[in-house]
């Protein structure tokens, strides 16, 4: 196994620099991709990086599909109901390593008040100096849900078959930390 070299402390997302977004399956011939322009999250890295720490708050009507009438649909109670629930929570609660920087990070989603454990398969992608004295880290990672086990179960039969919408969601992470 590499080890993950990264150094302890607190850590900042660079927004300019990280992405949080989504795929989903539409009428089960193509993928539909969207993201999050909104969201923060506390990294602590511990000096055994496996003992680190997130905590990531996503603003649900910040999501961005390039289709301003999906994006309206995507707030409503037939999907995220950001009325009621107007953030994403996730919070790790491990860490498994792998090798080559790879690793799997384990925590607790919640989406609509619903709360699962979900576990993201994730990839160090380097640390290094920038050029304003800074230092900065990156790491991607993916993780898969049913959205119906968080209660989104909007859906639709299609004339020829099938279902407007895929229940399989993948979580795709494009991260940036800036060291505090």
């Amino acid at each position: 196994m590499t080890t993950i070299e990264i150094p302890a402390g607190t850590w900042n997302v660079d927004p300019a620099h990280s992405r949080v977004g989504f795929v989903a399956r539409h009428m089960m011939v193509t993928k539909v991709r969207g993201h999050f322009k909104e969201y923060t999250a506390e990294v602590t890295v511990a000096e055994n990086p496996l003992e680190s720490s997130v905590r990531a708050t996503v603003q649900m009507d910040s999501v961005d599909t390039g289709n301003p009438d999906r994006d309206g649909h995507l707030r409503t109670n037939d999907f995220f109901d950001i009325e009621t629930y107007p953030t994403m929570t996730f919070v790790s609660t491990g860490y498994t390593p792998g090798a080559d920087g790879a690793f799997v990070m384990t925590g607790d989603l919640t989406l609509k008040g619903v709360t699962k454990p979900v576990s993201f398969d994730c990839q160090f992608e380097g640390v290094g100096a920038d050029p304003w004295g800074g230092t900065r880290a990156g790491f991607s990672g993916t993780a898969v849900i049913d959205r119906t086990d968080f209660g989104v179960v909007y859906n639709a039969v299609l004339e020829t078959g099938g279902v407007m919408l895929g229940d399989k969601v993948t979580i795709e992470l494009d991260i940036q930390l800036v060291k505090a």
